[in-house]
């Protein structure tokens, strides 16, 4: 007879840490922040709401953990697709497509949700800037890797410069904003960058 295994307590615990993080995440998606509830948080993970108590003593700290669960989630999609960026001036605008969609999408939607609450909540703030910032940095170290020939300032500049107009792009597409017109400006930000990549190599 096949062998039965038991999870462990650890590994039960990590599950329905996990399934209530998913479960948030979800919940910020389709009702926004101030529509999300423990309790609705709870049904969908499955967990009683006396049992979240043993993960999470408060709203706020759900929401930390939240925030670290999104940010790692982007970050693995981003920098899984990183290592297969071409080299050179090839490589810019692929890297501007990755972090387009590593900045847009389901878990975008998630953390603009996040951000704006994070406006008013002194602690929810607290909790995004740490996990956003260190987000930002392997994602640019991951990047600078493939650009060794850049003179770093100016590919901090590039970077954070992609970051903050795809995360503009994507407050567009939220708000219903024309796809064409969000198409045009991506591609015209990728002819100044490959511009701008070719001038600070070639000095």
């Amino acid at each position: 007879m096949p062998r039965t295994t038991h999870r462990t307590q650890a590994q039960r615990r990590a599950q329905t840490r996990t399934a209530l993080l998913d479960a948030t995440i979800d919940c910020l998606v389709e009702l926004g922040y101030a529509r999300t509830s423990v309790q609705e948080i709870c049904a969908r993970a499955g967990v009683s709401k006396g049992a979240v108590q043993h993960h999470f003593s408060a709203k706020a700290e759900l929401m930390a953990a939240a925030v670290e669960h999104l940010t790692r989630r982007m970050a693995d999609r981003v920098l899984a697709s990183a290592g297969d960026l071409p080299r050179g001036a090839a490589g810019v605008p692929a890297a501007i497509d990755l972090l387009w969609e590593g900045y847009s999408g389901t878990l975008a939607t998630a953390a603009t949700e996040l951000w704006v609450a994070a406006r008013t909540d002194p602690e929810l703030r607290a909790a995004i800037r740490p996990v956003d910032r260190a987000l930002g940095r392997a994602t640019l170290e991951q990047l600078s890797a493939l650009t060794p020939e850049l003179p770093k300032a100016r590919a901090e500049s590039m970077f954070w410069l992609t970051v903050n107009f795809a995360r503009g792009l994507a407050l567009d597409a939220e708000l219903g904003g024309d796809p064409r017109r969000r198409a045009q400006l991506l591609a015209e930000w990728k002819r100044i960058a490959v511009q701008e990549y070719t001038a600070a190599v070639s000095i």
